[in-house]
């Protein structure tokens, strides 16, 4: 009782309105034309899409489809798998389609990271441990850093696949949040080519910062945590510039970072200043090399717990991390 798309009586009694029809879903066209559900049939909704007003706030990042422990696990669009393992102790598959990547938990996996997959191949099996009551699969939607609403794939000409219920209740609190996320979104800067701060140092990367240094909620861990870096949203392949000259003091592979580089610059307007970059597909100089600023570091990747291409560049002030914009 009270799980959406239950109760006829309810759903008038609440006010329910369709929203996102299917021909809004396709209006998009970084989206994926051809979808599936990741689920085999027309899934129940038991909890729909509530996003937060803000990158570390409470909501809900995607829809939660009722199903059975054991049930496959379906690609709800072709593409890449960037991730297959425990996360927090529980099984996450992230798919890339290209401008949005689709996540998946709780799973146990049947493929591997780089696997390609088409619309509809399975991807594992369902676990328990998601919802309370029965089993269910958490499906998200992510472009860049931003949540949006997984119902956007869900296949038209299907019932139930091709529109979203939301009390109409909540409509002005939801346009609210939606408002406060675009705001928050255009208010990150936009690193430019060659730009520099006042030390001199110049961004790494041309490109936008998707996610600045503060607490957010982790997009994989789903855990409340501070983001200690900043994130550009740059492409893999990306040459990852030396920001300042330094020598590189540290180049390892962390579960979490993926692909690391620890660059000291030594003492910059009385602050000694190390730099580190994260989750890069390769690194081209090894510790001991002196680097000169402008040169190529390595390539933006997105290995560790990443779910797309880009840098995360962290900034330490005198041994202390910081946020890198308060240096740039």
């Amino acid at each position: 009782m009270g799980r959406i798309l239950r109760v006829p009586v309810l759903m008038l009694a609440a006010g329910l309105l369709l929203l996102l029809g299917a021909a809004g879903a396709r209006a998009d066209p970084e989206l994926p034309t051809r979808t599936s559900w990741p689920l085999r049939g027309v899934p129940q909704v038991l909890r729909g899409f509530d996003p937060p007003s803000t990158p570390w706030g409470a909501g809900h990042r995607g829809v939660d489809l009722a199903g059975q422990v054991g049930d496959q696990v379906l690609a709800a669009a072709a593409g890449t798998v960037t991730y297959a393992g425990m996360l927090a102790g529980r099984g996450v598959i992230v798919v890339d389609h290209g401008a949005v990547r689709t996540t998946y938990e709780p799973v146990s996996p049947s493929v591997s990271v780089g696997t390609r997959v088409a619309t509809g191949d399975p991807l594992g099996t369902l676990d328990a441990g998601h919802c309370a009551d029965q089993a269910c699969l958490h499906w998200g939607l992510i472009r860049g850093d931003t949540y949006l609403d997984p119902l956007l794939l869900a296949p038209s000409g299907q019932a139930g696949g091709s529109y979203r219920l939301v009390p109409a209740s909540e409509r002005t609190a939801a346009a609210k949040r939606a408002t406060q996320r675009q705001a928050l979104q255009q208010a990150l800067p936009t690193a430019a080519p060659g730009s520099a701060a006042a030390h001199g140092f110049s961004f790494p990367v041309a490109a936008a910062i998707t996610s600045p240094y503060g607490m957010r909620f982790h997009p994989i861990l789903h855990v409340w945590k501070l983001h200690d870096g900043t994130d550009f949203g740059a492409a893999c392949g990306t040459p990852i510039l030396a920001p300042y000259a330094g020598v590189v003091t540290q180049r390892y592979f962390n579960e979490g970072y993926g692909n690391r580089l620890m660059v000291d610059h030594g003492t910059v307007d009385g602050r000694h200043v190390v730099s580190g970059f994260n989750h890069a597909v390769s690194y081209v100089v090894d510790v001991g090399d002196h680097v000169t600023k402008g040169q190529v570091l390595g390539y933006v990747g997105q290995t560790g717990y990443a779910t797309g291409c880009h840098l995360h560049l962290m900034v330490w002030l005198d041994g202390e991390l910081v946020d890198p914009m308060s240096w740039y």
